[in-house]
């Protein structure tokens, strides 16, 4: 009978034991256990020297690539870098992973979908690493001292430093992998956000010139981030950066008393329409035939369309769907939406 119960006992501890590690582990989904890999990858691209203000950067920080043994990429990221290479002819477009990987091209959808980038004379696609990028700039001991890895939203966080500290040496502009282009952003001011709401302004679609009052203001980011970096807080450290710096620039709390103004260092602040045409809460508009007309007139002024993966990344729509989403892909990533076999 004590036999029984200490093997009872016994069992009961290692389920324990096993749920406690089980919660303090990250998943595949959120860590980034990835970028301290050293295996074979692409041309990194602090070789590359992409041309300085005349460049268009996406990050593919997921751990995607490392997981299948190779590079890979969603037809909606692919459809991002496509649209932003049709509007952009002028200009560099890189598609950078953190994740080592390279090409193997072995026939799949996604194979073809990196196939089809490439074809574009514009589009370079490369490793970024990060312990690399990150030496000798204001936020080499935020990575260093292992803030980001123990960070609650590690992937995403990474992201947030990674866009700042691109347009810091670089200049030029930024955007989120969950968008698709329809205009030349070669319109717009050098030095640049867009407000998402009343109360905040995002960092999915930026510039900054890549010297004089662009490179100080990119410096101004980075030194909140090292400064202020929260691992417990999503949207301290990508939103909440360049908000706090529009509230100093435009010497306003009101984010809505940005919008329009041209600040210190020449820096402004779009309308929501801009980038961000649909709101986050209402993101299911894109999937619903019924609500066409209506996206059509909301990004009738816009140059970015943002497409909040965060919510929308689960809901599958065949390409058979006449839809907002499938419209703006038809129209501006035509030969990666016609790649797609079932789903976009």
């Amino acid at each position: 009978m004590n036999r029984r119960i200490f093997l009872l006992l016994s069992i009961v501890s290692l389920i324990f034991v096993y749920f406690l590690i089980a919660r303090t582990r990250k998943s595949p989904v959120d860590n980034i256990q990835c970028y301290h890999h050293r295996s074979d990858s692409l041309p990194d691209v602090s070789d590359l020297n992409p041309p300085k203000g005349k460049s268009i950067f996406f990050h593919e920080t997921s751990c995607n690539s490392d997981l299948n043994g190779k590079i890979v990429i969603t037809s909606r990221q692919a459809c991002a870098v496509e649209s932003a290479a049709r509007t952009h002819p002028n200009y560099e477009v890189y598609l950078l992973y953190v994740s080592p990987g390279i090409f193997k091209f072995e026939g799949t959808e996604s194979d073809t979908l990196l196939q089809t980038l490439i074809s574009y004379k514009n589009v370079k696609i490369g490793h970024l690493d990060f312990e690399r990028y990150v030496k000798d700039t204001p936020v080499e001991d935020l990575y260093k001292g292992g803030k980001i890895d123990k960070s609650k939203y590690p992937q995403s966080h990474a992201s947030d430093v990674l866009r700042y500290l691109t347009l810091w040496k670089y200049g030029g502009i930024y955007a989120d992998l969950d968008v698709i282009v329809i205009k030349s952003l070669e319109e717009l001011a050098p030095n640049y956000s867009g407000a998402q709401s009343d109360s905040l302004v995002a960092a999915g679609v930026m510039s900054f010139a890549p010297t004089g009052a662009g490179h100080k203001l990119a410096t101004l980011a980075l030194k909140d981030l090292r400064d202020n970096f929260n691992g417990e807080n999503w949207a301290n450290n990508g939103p909440g950066v360049i908000t706090r710096l529009s509230k100093k620039l435009c010497a306003s709390e009101d984010v809505g008393s940005l919008v329009g103004q041209t600040c210190t260092g020449g820096f402004k602040v779009y309308p929501s329409k801009t980038f961000y045409p649909v709101p986050w809460e209402k993101w299911e508009m894109y999937f619903n035939h019924s609500q066409s007309a209506i996206v059509e007139n909301l990004a009738s002024d816009s140059y970015v369309v943002h497409f909040w993966n965060n919510l929308s990344a689960k809901t599958k729509m065949s390409v058979r769907e006449e839809v907002p989403y499938s419209a703006f892909a038809k129209k501006y990533c035509p030969k990666v939406y016609s790649e797609c076999s079932k789903f976009f």
